[in-house]
Order: structure tokens, then C-alpha cells, then sequence
């Protein structure tokens, strides 16, 4: 089976907005990104990411860096 890396994924926890995202992180909470599916995402590097997750309607979207699986900054 072919695993291919992906560009977009989602965070764990679903959050409603990318402040939410921000301040989560900000506060040192563990975020994780994943993508079912569709291929892996990397443990460390850049990703972009959108939410809230599917069926709902994506109403943000951010480029986060990842260290060790989780999401250490938001832009």
C-alpha cells in the first residue's frame, strides 16, 4: 500500500475556530493533527490544517508546526 504525506489535515480537539486553536496551544494544551484516510501527516515539520472537522462546514484554516506529533505554533 502506498502511504503518501497529505497537506491539509484536521486538530484533535475539533475546534470551532483557529483562535480557539491559538489559544489552546498558546496555553500548552497537547493538539495533535490528523488526516483519516487520505495518507499520513508528519511527526515533525509544517502542515496546513482546517476545521471545524467533516460532516460540518470548514470555517477556518491555519499552517501549524509540529514537534514530536504535536502542535507547538499556529499562523
Amino acid at each position: 500500500m502506498l502511504c503518501m504525506e497529505v497537506s491539509m489535515a484536521y486538530v484533535r480537539p475539533n475546534f470551532k475556530s483557529k483562535k480557539e486553536l491559538k489559544d489552546a496551544v498558546a496555553a500548552g494544551r497537547t493538539v495533535t493533527v490528523f488526516q483519516p484516510g487520505l495518507g499520513s501527516v508528519p511527526v515533525n515539520g509544517e502542515i496546513d490544517v482546517e476545521g471545524p472537522h467533516f460532516p460540518q462546514p470548514h470555517r477556518w484554516y491555519g499552517y501549524v508546526t509540529l514537534e514530536a506529533g504535536r502542535v507547538i505554533k499556529v499562523r
